[in-house]
């Protein structure tokens, strides 16, 4: 072991070389304390009365932080330690004159207990090393666990690692099982700090002995390369140099780890490359990566295996959260499906909902002024709008069918009726016409029959006309208006008016229960169906209650049942009024009404144009129904242009 001592000009080298010849010391001549410094070795300086003048102890307690043992030396006629030296901060005493032997004890006492004290400072720096790694990877498993979504707990991985181990760059696979059950590592990641730019493109390799990742892979056991340009020739796995070939750059050091989970299998591989003395400096000369690059240590492999099995415990909770969403989603677009096909003619309706108000969800969420400037949905809560959009309608199921898809006034057997009782009319006409002529032929000969003739056709005529006029009435009044609109004075008139059926009993044209369907003024139902329909509302929120939602969905069930609640309390089922409806409802509500008006398959009502849908939630707005600010937000944003089809991912469009 070598040491270094300092010593005062008042102290011949020559006389310490010889004290010391027997030990490796380097000694070094300086005048004041303020010159001494502590080095990673045992160090001693010997302070004489000369060199006190300018010490303090401030200054004698710094070099003691610094594991410099310091070695008072008397001047001639001084007995004791002078009261201005604290004792607790020197190693010794030697009074004038210091014999040879005795110099050479006090000196190997400093080193000593310099070299105890810098043992001291190593093993609580190593500690407290040891402690902030804990400490970090503690934090960075809390962060991993709370990441949900798969690629960013990947990229939150890879740069931890990068990180911690302070690697240049990184790659990171993942174990994928292809339709065969064929097992392989798909290129999942890069990153390079020194060469940023080089673009990123997935593949796959086989796990196999041929490569480095697939090696791991195979084996279970991390790789660490000093240069993975000089491997032994005995392995069975190479490196590719054709990315650095490409690319200019130059792969040296690399850290392989397979991250297994708590039942060790692999899940993925975590590839570390180019290990750096500076974490922060980059390689953009050969000279620089020659300062730069050193092997990754033993105890770095120790704390990167550490966080690959954190993050393959994680990788595989993301998977799982990931499979569990897309079963969820497979469930819900059944259920959409199955309200599909009891009323195909709204197929798409839900669909277009859920778009639209996430559509206008994620315009609110951008506000930067405004009554909903301090409204931010989440990427939860915006999955939570979708869901409650795609369900909304999903009570339906518990509407009698023929009330769901009834697309007219009358139902298809009512009207067949109606054009038979037509069809009996005419034909009861043209009867009667051809009995009235034979008859009067009988009775009269041509004696005046032309003249017969003549107002027989009329009646005829008349007969005929009142009987298609009929069920021209019928048909036309048949039609739903999306608006309250229509003059029923023609259904009056045909009530009241009778023909004589195949019995000869007088009925009216038109039956009191037909002519109180054809009197609709809006739609095509009657009270007591609209009220079986709009009953959907509550079978809605009875069936989605009842799934047990997580924490982020919570509210999908009291978001869809408010759809048709308006906020001056004329909506349905509950009739609340204003803040009573949630604003994620009042959203809902405003695609809801414009998707009914614009939509192209509904056979009972024409489809608007979409300025005309407009104009129409514009009049509700000024009637105190929906929520102006909201509409507003709804046209400017142009919300209502969202589509399945063309718009962006609406879950990926909220703030952070």
């Amino acid at each position: 072991m070598s040491f270094l001592l300092y010593h005062p000009p008042t102290w011949s080298p020559r006389a310490l070389a010889h004290t010391l010849q027997h030990e490796q010391v380097e000694l070094r001549e300086v005048e004041t304390p303020g010159e001494v410094r502590g080095e990673d070795r045992p160090t001693a300086y010997l302070l004489d009365g000369t060199a006190r003048a300018h010490v303090t102890p401030q200054a004698l307690n710094a070099l003691k932080e610094q594991g410099v043992a310091v070695i008072a030396l008397g001047d001639p006629g001084e007995d004791d330690l002078p009261a201005d030296l604290p004792a607790e901060l020197l190693t010794g005493f030697l009074k004038a004159p210091v014999g040879p032997r005795q110099l050479l004890v006090a000196i190997r006492s400093a080193f000593r207990v310099s070299a105890a004290h810098r043992e001291h400072a190593r093993a609580r720096a190593e500690s407290s090393a040891r402690l902030n790694e804990l400490t970090e990877l503690a934090n960075i498993g809390v962060l991993l666990t709370t990441e949900k979504d798969l690629d960013t707990l990947l990229d939150l991985i890879l740069t931890q690692a990068r990180r911690v181990s302070q690697s240049d760059a990184g790659s990171l696979y993942i174990v994928e099982t292809d339709e065969l059950g064929t097992r392989r590592l798909r290129f999942k990641l890069s990153q390079n700090d020194s060469r940023p730019d080089i673009p990123f493109v997935e593949f796959t390799i086989p796990i196999d002995h041929s490569s480095l990742a697939g090696y791991a892979a195979t084996e279970g056991d991390p790789l660490a390369i000093e240069d993975v340009y000089m491997l032994p020739p005995d392995v069975e796995y190479s490196f590719n140099r054709s990315f650095d070939e490409r690319y200019g750059y130059r792969t040296r050091s690399m850290l392989v780890i397979p991250m297994q989970n708590h039942h060790g299998d692999v899940i993925g591989v975590l590839q570390l490359l180019n290990r750096k003395r500076d974490f922060t400096a980059r390689l953009t000369t050969p000279e620089e990566a020659a300062r730069q690059l050193i092997a990754y240590s033993p105890h770095t492999v120790k704390i990167v295996k550490a966080l690959a099995g954190q993050a393959a415990v994680s990788i595989e909770n993301s998977q799982l959260y990931e499979s569990i969403e897309r079963l969820f989603e497979g469930f819900v677009r059944a259920a959409v499906k199955a309200i599909e096909q009891r009323d195909p003619t709204t197929s798409g309706h839900s669909e277009r909902v859920a778009t639209r108000t996430v559509a206008l969800a994620a315009a609110v969420d951008r506000l930067q002024d405004g009554p909903f400037r301090h409204v931010n949905f989440s990427r939860e809560q915006l999955r939570e709008i979708r869901y409650a959009g795609l369900l909304h309608d999903f009570g339906k199921v518990g509407v009698r069918e023929q009330v769901l898809v009834k697309a007219k006034k009358l139902y298809d057997g009512e009207l067949a009726l109606i054009r038979q009782r037509h069809a009996f009319v005419r034909r009861s006409a043209e009867w009667s016409f051809e009995r009235e002529r034979a008859e009067f032929l009988l009775r009269h000969g041509r004696d005046g029959y032309e003249a017969f003739l003549a107002g027989l056709e009329q009646r005829q005529r008349a007969a005929l006309e009142t009987a298609d006029r009929f069920l021209s009435v019928v048909l036309s009044s048949n039609e739903p208006t999306v608006l309250a609109e229509g003059d029923f004075a023609a259904l009056e008139e045909f009530a009241r008016l009778e023909f004589l059926d195949i019995d000869g009993q007088a009925k009216p044209y038109l039956a009191a229960e037909e002519r109180k369907h054809l009197s609709i003024r809006k739609g095509s139902l009657d009270e007591r169906e609209r009220l079986e329909i709009e009953s959907h509302v509550s079978h809605t929120f009875d069936f989605l209650r009842k799934i047990p939602w997580t924490k982020g969905l919570a509210q999908v069930p009291d978001i869809a049942r408010g759809h048709h609640e308006k906020l001056d309390g004329t909506g349905y089922p509950r009739r609340v009024r204003g803040e009573a409806i949630p604003l994620q409802t009042r959203m809902m509500t405003i695609a809801d009404i414009f998707d009914a008006l614009t939509a192209q398959d509904r056979p009972y009502k024409r489809a608007m144009p979409a300025t005309r849908a407009l104009d129409i939630l514009a009049a509700e707005v000024k009637q105190g129904q929906l929520d102006a600010e909201l509409f507003q937000i709804f046209v400017d944003a142009k919300a209502y242009e969202a589509t399945s089809e063309g718009r962006r991912d609406s879950l990926a469009v909220a703030r952070p």
